[in-house]
């Protein structure tokens, strides 16, 4: 299993966040495996989640899939949530009306008319965006789902700007995304907002699955780019570059790491991740120096932290990424 980053922020002192899977009738379960399984593997790296499982089921009824087997061991529609929860909307099969037509499908949706909204956070996998349309979640918010339902998404939400041709689409608390394996995605996404980037990109990396990105979507993170690759020993170089990438390291000691020379280090690390180890380490170092000017440190604090020598140097190196200034960066947070 892969390891969580020794230089990760520590998550054991946050709030546990339940993460409410809603199963609508004709569940398509890969929406709902391949985001659950996401942030399970998170939670057994540390991320304080706890898993639920709802439906507009009975007490004890199995809930139906697409694929014709039932779940079992899924928990009714509650009436009440804690403070402290994410509501996933899984999507179903078929179309618009299909989809939100069935005594079912209109009980859960009356159910996310009442918990869905007042700043809860929400995100919709696929089809689960036509539910929370018909809930009433999506009016002048930007959003997405499959592509062959972008229609009946702007049918079911007049309101709403939709969006095609993306992964996924962030609006303030409420996430969606397009079909099926874009649910991994938006998990992944979700576990780095929860968590922490670098909590991602090790999920990631066990699930043995590309962080991808469309035009338009949040920009990526200096953690997570560089990484949508399967070579086992650049990956080892790069976990040891985020692990600390305060400190300098010279090439020799980054060979030794991935256990090659160090011509062979800079071509294939350039191959993998689509940039050179300087400047894949350069930008991991401007991270750094963003997250301590966003915390209130001085320049020449941030430069300290990101294990610059001085704040001009921070400057230069802040040239060649960034139109502004460490300085106007500041002022900003």
């Amino acid at each position: 299993m892969a390891a969580l980053p020794a230089s990760a922020p520590s998550m054991t002192s946050s709030p546990i966040t339940e993460v409410c899977f809603v199963l609508p009738p004709a569940l398509i379960l890969l929406d709902l495996a391949g985001a659950a399984d996401a942030f399970r593997i998170a939670a057994t790296m540390g991320l304080p989640v706890r898993l639920r499982m709802l439906a507009p089921v009975a007490d004890g009824e199995v809930a139906s899939t697409a694929l014709g087997v039932g779940l079992a061991g899924v928990e009714p529609l509650p009436e009440q949530l804690g403070d402290h929860a994410l509501i996933v909307v899984c999507g179903a099969t078929g179309r618009g009306d299909e989809v939100v037509s069935s005594p079912a499908s209109k009980a859960l949706i009356a159910w996310l008319h009442r918990h869905g909204g007042h700043g809860r956070p929400l995100a919709c996998v696929c089809s689960g965006a036509l539910l929370a349309a018909a809930a009433g979640l999506l009016d002048g918010r930007c959003c997405t789902t499959h592509h062959s339902l972008l229609d009946d998404l702007r049918r079911l939400a007049p309101g709403a700007e939709v969006l095609d041709s993306r992964v996924f689409v962030e609006d303030g608390n409420v996430c969606t995304s397009a079909g099926i394996t874009a649910g991994i995605d938006l998990a992944l996404h979700l576990i780095a907002r929860l968590g922490s980037p670098r909590l991602a990109a090790a999920v990631a990396r066990e699930m043995a699955v590309y962080v991808r990105r469309a035009s338009g979507d949040p920009a990526l993170s200096p953690w997570l780019e560089g990484r949508n690759h399967m070579n086992t020993a650049i990956h080892q170089v790069q976990d040891a570059l985020t692990r600390a990438p305060e400190q300098d390291w010279p090439l020799t000691r980054l060979a030794d790491i991935g256990h090659m020379s160090v011509r062979s280090l800079t071509r294939h690390f350039r191959e993998a991740s689509g940039m050179s180890v300087n400047r894949y380490h350069a930008r991991l170092r401007l991270a750094l120096a963003r997250q301590a000017l966003a915390s209130g440190d001085s320049v020449e604090r941030a430069a300290e932290r990101a294990g610059l020598g001085s704040a001009r140097q921070l400057r230069r190196l802040w040239s060649s990424f960034a139109s502004d200034s460490p300085a106007a960066a500041r002022r900003r947070h």
